[in-house]
């Protein structure tokens, strides 16, 4: 029989039925994940029925889940043109609109589904993603809540909340809405991901390991789930196993911006800088606006030797014209009162308010600030809050916290607490806040302590450092900010109150000298280690102990190894250590007898360290801070013979001293009370200099206002 003939004889109810039939087939097929045959089915009822708001709807949705999200636009709006009344309809033309990058017009439909359903939880909770990815993250939580008061059982709701409350370090909190979520949808594999951020956020690694393998079973192409352990594992010193991980999120989104920004901080966490900075370039490239991947750019050319000081210097200024001088439009006229000689209002911000290098340099100064002449804010930027940060919170006069904060909302809390000095402890590292700086906030600026080279901003008015790190005449052409040269030093260190007592000379009982040194892997460059190999070859039966984190990673001690031996040492004289309690850390230098400093990057913690255990340190001296902060330090105390003007100058210097165990005894027995009297440790008299340097910067920001006047 002619099939044609048969329809043809059908009644209306009849093919509407039979309709009806091939629609629900075409949503099955749908949910099924069949989508050629859902479309198929979806355009056979329109071909007979082009006006079904429904099947419009249905097919822009599939549209929208194959990535074609103009056709996707185009067919949910034939069905609002049929049916403007359906609340879905402008919710899910949301969705597809916001994906498309249309921002404003995906929030109109959100609103106008709310109009026509106030009670609709959906669009409230894709009103708070799209204000998460604004940034505008307290907007965002007020509609994940709402969503959450509309429909208590929302498990998506409470997993995207939760996400946000990380961001703002509430940790607890976020943990209580992942388990709420997964009470709900215990399969919800972004609900698992969500809870092993928090964790790690709280450093419990080996839990937050299980939350995201359970994510990857559950969607073994979540590629942030293997992202995350990537940065668990890279934290933990685990560089090759991190790279894997990194690597697989590649091969399922190879345009994933982070994951190459992650794998070029492996990098440079393994040595291997130049390599890092080709990841970080195509992070760049990939993700052209994120400010935070270009701070590590920066932050990573410093660990090379193949670049001049000039090239940094250039990259630093294309940061501030690309991130800054866009924001430098939002500066509002500072109203804060020109009185040279009143009381200051000084603000530290910083994400190392915790146990953190910078810690042991900024507690003497909040220790010491003068209650009489400044008074003193810090603005807490530290994700995971430790007992370091117990302990500072109580020094300054107020403690702010600003993480998860916007910096828009952190520059109006500034000039809130009208603050005149607003001092930037970071630079180019870590969870800087160098857009917040670029706004302006205060009237005058100044980056100190934190990063060893310029902003590179023109919003930051000073730099403090001294006249060893940065001489006279010597470094101002690679600075935007003008230098604040501190006279007795830039730096006060804050010795371990639990440090070990400096033992007797090791080399008195190994009957041979021990070389070491603690400094990160990432400034041991191929350069040093043909020196250290030459140290070593010229004096007879000596060793080199080198401890750092990354050195828990087999393949990375492996590479190292390889390199001693190219320059004819053998394993055995060099033993590589991994990360260490922090007691055991210090007590590993009563196996050292002298220190050798790193180089183009100097040590700075490290160098402070070794003196305190009596441990004398070689440097050698550079042309610009990151290769000066030795010679800084080793001027404070008193040892200007230790620091070498070239590479065969600082092997000479490492032999001599080697083969002087009389005077290597002496500078064990008097370096930690030649400390104890020198300038490095006086908290007091350092802050009382740094203090008058700001009064100084003060007094000419209150004269310039008057000429304004």
């Amino acid at each position: 029989m002619n099939k044609s003939k048969v329809k043809k004889n059908i009644s209306s109810a009849q093919d509407q039925q039979y309709l009806a039939d091939v629609f629900a087939a075409g949503v099955q097929c749908h949910q099924t994940g069949d989508l050629p045959q859902a479309e198929k089915r979806y355009k056979q009822v329109l071909q007979s029925n082009p006006d079904q708001p429904e099947v419009l709807h249905r097919l822009g949705l599939l549209y929208y889940q194959v990535g074609n999200y103009d056709s996707g636009v185009t067919f949910i709006k034939k069905a609002i043109a049929q049916n403007p009344s359906v609340p879905s309809y402008y919710n899910n033309l949301g969705i597809v609109l916001r994906n498309k990058g249309e921002i404003d017009a995906a929030i109109q439909c959100y609103q106008e589904a709310l109009r026509l359903n106030p009670g609709y939880a959906a669009p409230h909770l894709n009103l708070g993603v799209v204000l998460q990815k604004q940034e505008k993250l307290d907007k965002a939580i007020k509609h994940y809540r709402e969503a959450i008061r509309l429909e208590p059982d929302y498990a998506e709701a409470h997993s995207n909340i939760s996400v946000v409350l990380q961001k703002q370090g509430k940790s607890d909190e976020s943990i209580k809405h992942c388990l709420e979520a997964l009470r709900l949808k215990p399969d919800f594999a972004d609900a698992h991901h969500n809870m092993g951020n928090a964790l790690k956020d709280q450093g419990k690694f080996d839990e937050a390991i299980k939350y995201f393998h359970k994510a990857l079973r559950l969607n073994p192409h979540h590629a942030e789930a293997y992202n995350c352990l990537g940065i668990i594992l890279a934290e933990q010193g685990r560089l090759s196993e991190a790279t894997e991980y990194y690597q697989t999120v590649l091969r399922l989104m190879p345009n994933h911006a982070d994951t190459h920004n992650n794998i070029g901080t492996t990098l440079k966490d393994q040595g291997r800088s130049d390599e890092a900075i080709g990841y970080y370039l195509e992070a760049m490239r990939l993700k052209q606006n994120h400010a935070n991947i270009h701070s590590n750019l920066l932050f990573s050319m410093h660990y090379t030797s193949t670049l001049d000081p000039s090239r940094i210097y250039t990259e630093h200024c294309h940061w501030a014209d690309k991130h800054g001088l866009p924001l430098m439009g939002t500066t509002q006229p500072h109203f804060n009162k020109g009185q040279p000689d009143r009381k200051l209002r000084v603000g530290y911000v910083s994400p190392d308010f915790r146990a953190h290098s910078v810690a042991y340099f900024i507690e003497p100064i909040l220790s010491f600030h003068d209650p009489d002449t400044c008074e003193v804010t810090c603005y807490s930027n530290v994700v995971s809050p430790d007992l370091v940060t117990d302990r500072l919170t109580g020094l300054p006069d107020h403690w702010r916290n600003i993480v998860g904060l916007s910096d828009e909302r952190v520059a109006d809390l500034i000039r809130s607490d009208r603050i005149d000095i607003l001092v930037d402890l970071a630079g180019h590292t870590a969870n800087n806040r160098m857009p917040l700086f670029a706004r302006k906030p205060a009237p005058v600026q100044v980056t100190y302590l934190g990063y060893p080279n310029t902003t590179g901003l023109p919003t930051m008015d000073y730099r403090v450092t001294d006249e060893s790190a940065d001489p006279t005449g010597q470094t101002e052409r690679l600075h935007t900010e003008e230098l604040i040269r501190l006279p007795e030093g830039f730096l006060c260190y804050r010795p371990p109150e639990n440090a070990p007592e400096v033992s007797s000379l090791p080399a008195l009982g190994t009957g041979n000298i021990t070389f070491g040194s603690f400094n990160n892997r990432a400034k041991i460059t191929p350069e040093i280690v043909e020196d250290w190999s030459t140290i070593l070859r010229s004096v007879p039966g000596s060793r080199l102990i080198l401890k750092a984190k990354a050195l828990n990673d087999k393949g990375t001690r492996q590479t190292l190894w390889e390199m001693f031996s190219g320059n004819d040492v053998v394993q055995k004289r060099v033993e590589l250590i991994g990360y260490l309690p922090f007691e055991q850390h210090l007590q590993l230098y009563n196996r050292i007898d002298i220190g050798l400093d790193t180089f183009p990057y100097h040590g700075t913690t490290t160098t402070c360290e070794a003196l305190w255990m009596g441990v004398p340190v070689i440097t050698l001296a550079g042309e610009t801070h990151v290769s000066r902060v030795g010679v800084s330090l080793l001027s404070r105390v008193g040892l200007p013979e230790l620091i070498a003007e070239s590479s065969e100058d600082y092997i000479q210097k490492a032999a001599q001293l080697a083969g002087d165990v009389e005077r290597l005894q002496e500078l064990r027995a008097n370096l930690r009370p030649a400390m104890i009297r020198s300038p490095l440790t006086d908290g007091a008299g350092f802050t009382r200099s740094l203090e008058e340097a700001y009064r100084e910067m003060w007094k000419r920001w209150c004269a310039e206002a008057a000429k304004r006047r």
